[in-house]
């Protein structure tokens, strides 16, 4: 409804009908066009033991030890971090906090979360 001043007085009035229909369509037709977008999340593409291979050599190739510690990070939240810091006799924040590239895990941790995930580390000679 609104409101309209007809000689000094105020009347209320109400929209037309089919005017009312049009701009609930168009404001249907406005908030279905719009696009969101949610955080992309590597985990969720961690699914087999063939990607954590592919994902670690990849964060390997790059020689970083950041970017490893962060993909190492990846796919322990992708095989469920609560049950991996359980084993790890650690809290899950801590474990949280040092797979990020600022966090300075242990060997002893990074061995120890490998051997959970059915993963062990095999040595190569550098190419030259």
């Amino acid at each position: 409804m609104r409101r309209s001043k007809c000689m000094g007085t105020v009347t209320k009035t109400r929209k037309p009908a089919k005017m009312t229909k049009t701009i609930k369509a168009t404001k249907q037709a406005k908030a279905e066009k719009r696009v969101t977008f949610s955080k992309w999340d590597p985990a969720e593409l961690i699914t087999t033991k063939g990607r954590v291979i592919a994902f670690l050599e990849e964060a390997l190739e790059e020689n970083d030890p950041d970017f490893l510690l962060e993909t190492i990070g990846h796919i322990a939240r992708s095989k469920g971090m609560a049950q991996i810091a359980k084993e790890l006799n650690i809290d899950r924040a801590g474990l949280y906090k040092s797979l990020t590239p600022d966090g300075n895990p242990s060997f002893k941790t990074i061995y120890k979360l490998f051997d959970i995930l059915g993963l062990r580390m095999k040595l190569e000679q550098k190419s030259a």
